[in-house]
């Protein structure tokens, strides 16, 4: 099975990451892409301490990869990584020179900004899958994880969630009504690839995600937001650490049990298995078009993850109740069993995992990577 360290997407112009084939290790270094030149570098084998990759000279995200889950993690001589940004032509891409497969991730993915800037969401979702799918079929790389969301599914009146649940109705804001846009246009693109051969060497899995949470164990991997926080979690840790007085609870009157949104929170390294599961199950596969549920199959309410995170942290964690928020519903968890029987995933992390290896970052990081650079040896 492939080994790759869980990656957090920033709001920045990060589309696509192409994963190669893991071979000899590799020496802390910088990627740099601009919008107007192209750029890959390789480093002679020694052993990897930290991965620093930059846009525009403006921190992406770091990745320290030295030891993930107590085991090197070794990465290839020559490591070529994808970067799609929005506005620019063809010539920003990045060169693919893969033979795996790649991971698709989107920057503009918060519900409440959505329903502020859904132009943004609008342009940097839907042109990204464009460029992308086609610099795929030109370099002939033929199998992508697509990144969905739970809120296909809209206001969905039964619970649990499963795969038959009816997607495109009642989607209550323009992040979901994107996610939803993408996996109709993939499955148009797989369904003509079909046309004129009886065959072909594409695979899709799209992997709707529900509402992942937490940082690896380590806590030197985590979710470092630009500016003010727009998901509940991170939020709450940057309360609970004092860099925000208190979070504002977005309704509580849903009909819920205690009237606060219902939420089915993963931790993101059972996500991350899920995008390790989804890459050997369409190395089986061959080809074909998949979608799966990741999620636990529990719900719980804000209030709940509040007190978790204070659980964590020692502390309890201040918060106060205002308005419903637009494009908010009131409960979505999953079924996810359709993942487990077909490609053996489970979410193995409980609430309190998921809330600890958050505090485990946030103490570590205070103030995001800000002000922390990556060493060089």
């Amino acid at each position: 099975m492939l080994s790759w360290p869980t990656i957090f997407p920033t709001p920045v112009s990060l589309v696509s990451i192409v994963l190669p084939k893991l071979s000899d290790s590799v020496s802390t270094t910088e990627l740099r892409v601009s919008s107007s030149t192209k750029s890959t570098y390789a480093t002679k084998p020694r052993s990897v301490k930290s991965l620093n990759l930059r846009l525009d000279s403006n921190p992406v995200f770091i990745l320290p990869v030295s030891r993930c889950d107590n085991r090197s993690v070794n990465l290839p001589e020559m490591l070529s990584i994808s970067f799609f940004s929005f506005q620019c032509a063809r010539g920003s891409v990045e060169s693919i020179a893969i033979d795996f497969l790649t991971v698709s991730f989107f920057p503009a993915q918060a519900v409440g900004e959505s329903t502020k800037k859904p132009l943004l969401y609008y342009d940097n979702n839907l042109s990204g899958t464009f460029v992308l799918l086609r610099m795929m079929d030109e370099f002939q790389c033929h199998s992508l994880v697509f990144s969905s969301s739970a809120t296909v599914y809209g206001a969905a009146e039964n619970m649990p969630i499963t795969e038959d649940t009816p997607v495109g109705a009642g989607i209550t804001n323009a992040y979901g009504r994107t996610k939803y846009m993408i996996e109709e246009i993939l499955r148009d693109f797989y369904q003509s690839q079909t046309l004129e051969e009886s065959t072909t060497d594409w695979s899709i899995t799209i992997l709707r995600y529900f509402n992942p949470v937490g940082s690896h164990p380590s806590g030197k991997i985590g979710e470092d937001p630009n500016g003010i926080p727009n998901n509940l979690m991170p939020y709450v840790a940057q309360v609970a650490i004092g860099r925000r007085e208190h979070l504002t609870v977005f309704g509580s009157d849903y009909n819920t049990a205690d009237g606060t949104g219902v939420r089915d929170y993963l931790h993101v390294m059972d996500l991350a298995d899920g995008h390790l599961a989804a890459m050997d199950y369409m190395k089986q596969k061959k080809s074909g078009i998949f979608t799966f549920n990741l999620g636990t199959g529990n719900g719980y309410s804000v209030l709940d993850m509040v007190k978790a995170m204070g659980k964590a942290c020692g502390h309890e964690i201040k918060y106060v109740v205002g308005n419903r928020r637009q494009g908010d519903i009131a409960t979505c968890f999953a079924d996810a069993n359709l993942a487990k029987n077909e490609m053996g995933w489970v979410a193995s992390r409980d609430l309190d995992e998921m809330c600890r290896d958050l505090w485990c970052w946030q103490t570590q990081n205070p103030n995001g990577f800000a002000g922390q650079p990556c060493e060089s040896q």
